[in-house]
């Protein structure tokens, strides 16, 4: 009857250790069974259980963390759905690899306006990252990791026909 007792009282304490960690649940539907560090302005730093090396995962990629010790559940972010190109004003361009961590890498995409066109610097500019929001969105990435924005200036650059914007990105999805 004592090792009985024993028996249930160890599986009741692993269950309340194992409580005790935190669930980020991903977008993806996969789950991390660890310990919430700290939340980062884009980034979630965490420890898996067991562990003690800190991790990183993108916002972008978790829906929620279900805490352990209180059962709070926080919501982190939407998920972004892209069905074509016409979503290509939801896609999101991000500017640290750091915001990518947990998503799953895609196609390389590019963005660019003509040699001889009709646009300023600035409307250039705003041409090439709609096109490469629209090439994104018809791979079905909502998200874009810059790895290229230049900006090429002819003879007459204070006039227009004068400046050329090429951006380029890798393609980020769940």
């Amino acid at each position: 009857m004592k090792r009985i007792l024993l028996v249930g009282a160890l599986i009741l304490g692993l269950n309340v250790m194992n409580a005790q960690n935190d669930v980020i649940t991903k977008h993806n539907g996969e789950t991390v069974n660890g310990k919430v560090v700290k939340l980062e302005e884009y980034t979630i730093v965490f420890k898996y259980d067991g562990e003690d090396a800190e991790n990183t995962l993108s916002k972008y990629a978790v829906e929620k963390i279900v805490y352990g010790k209180s059962g709070r559940v926080e919501n982190i972010t939407d998920k972004i759905e892209i069905k074509g190109e016409e979503d290509w004003e939801k896609v999101v361009i991000l500017e640290d690899k750091g915001y990518a961590a947990g998503l799953k890498k895609g196609e390389e995409v590019r963005g660019k306006t003509g040699l001889i066109n009709y646009h300023t610097g600035n409307t250039a500019d705003k041409k090439a990252e709609m096109k490469l929001k629209k090439a994104a969105a018809i791979v079905g990435c909502p998200f874009i990791l810059m790895t290229a924005d230049k900006a090429t200036v002819g003879f007459n650059s204070n006039q227009l026909g004068g400046s050329q914007a090429i951006k380029k990105g890798i393609g980020y999805k769940y």
